[in-house]
């Protein structure tokens, strides 16, 4: 069996990015399960290797990824440059820098199929604004950019599954991206993409309103009325077990969300806040609607305890695992979906007779 190709990026080089990176690969076995290449710089990794006691972490070198041998850990250097680390600088000037360069060289093997999935570790936004021309608002919409396409962020623990409908934009400018069309389709994409990248045949989806108590039938707010409801009535027409609005603020605390396969939310603080009280430091993010398949941890870049080798490294190790996952069932269902059986004519079945 071909071993999966697991492109990891180190993040902000002054964060806890590398770190997690050495210690989620610490285990041998993991070379069994698939193969890793990170994209960042040799040095970069003995820096922070030395931090972390009692880890064996050893590290194949490679020029580029038509070089990657299965049963190592690849690193490919994103530059060649002398960089001078400075753990939990978070206005570092090179921070950004080089979490880019991981970046943009791993999303380019990628899309160009050299390997099979990517994960990301944490980036600062502002640093890496920059470097990307000013147009960084967050990994799912750069990789949007890349792939011409319109992902979704899904944040996942266990069987827990939130969902948002917009996503890195300010507050203010929730209601106004807010219309039937755009919820409609992102209700249809999740539940699409449940199905082919989770194997959940017909996902039961929670869709939560936009203002407190939604609305109150329009005392302080009308878009559960006019764009929300509609939006899941259309889905319901489909056949979709689509149902909501459920007001945010009790819809977590009473457990509600363990009744189904996703949570739509309608912004980020919205959907993120319960959801990494529940998960801790184990969520994942996973961005759908993506040709190919990233994932993160759902944490930052936590500059206040890089370099200590304090760093929790569990969320990109399911990150990982994820990737792994995810790719699979998806290629289950290409597969399948892919290769139907042919319809036969009248005529064709009687001479199988």
């Amino acid at each position: 069996m071909t071993m999966i190709r697991v492109g990891i990026t180190v993040g902000d080089i002054n964060g806890i990015g590398p770190e997690i990176v050495i210690k989620a690969l610490g285990d041998k076995r993991i070379t069994e399960l698939c193969t890793p290449v990170i994209y960042g710089n040799t040095k970069l990794l003995s820096f922070y290797k030395k931090g972390i006691k009692d880890l064996e972490f050893h590290f194949n070198a490679i020029k580029d990824a038509s070089q990657i041998p299965d049963g190592k850990i690849n690193v490919i250097n994103c530059w060649q440059e002398d960089v001078k680390f400075d753990p939990g600088n978070a206005r570092g000037a090179m921070g950004g820098k080089y979490a880019f360069s991981s970046l943009d060289a791993a999303v380019s093997d990628v899309m160009a199929g050299r390997i099979d999935v990517l994960v990301t570790a944490p980036v600062d936004k502002s640093n890496i604004q920059k470097e990307a021309l000013n147009t960084f608002t967050g990994h799912t919409e750069y990789l949007g950019q890349r792939a011409g396409a319109e992902p979704i962020m899904l944040m996942v623990h266990n069987n827990l599954r939130v969902a948002l409908v917009t996503g890195h934009i300010s507050l203010q400018d929730v209601s106004r991206q807010l219309t039937r069309e755009k919820v409609s389709a992102k209700l249809e994409q999740i539940s699409r993409h449940l199905f082919s990248d989770f194997g959940i045949k017909k996902p039961k989806i929670a869709v939560l309103g936009l203002n407190p108590h939604n609305g109150d039938e329009g005392l302080f707010g009308k878009e559960e009325q006019e764009i929300i409801i509609p939006a899941i009535e259309q889905m319901k027409s489909k056949g979709l077990p689509v149902m909501g609005p459920f007001p945010a603020d009790g819809f977590f605390a009473s457990g509600a969300y363990n009744r189904f396969d996703a949570v739509v939310a309608m912004y980020h603080d919205q959907g993120l806040v319960p959801f990494k009280l529940i998960a801790g430091m184990e969520g994942i993010n996973y961005t759908m609607g993506l040709p190919f398949v990233r994932t993160s941890p759902d944490h930052g870049t936590a500059f206040d305890i890089a370099g200590q080798g304090k760093a929790d490294e569990s969320g990109l190790r399911n990150a990982i695992y994820a990737a792994i996952d995810i790719h699979r069932k998806r290629k289950q269902h290409k597969d399948v979906s892919g290769n139907p059986l042919p319809l036969l004519s009248p005529e064709e079945l009687n001479k199988l007779k």
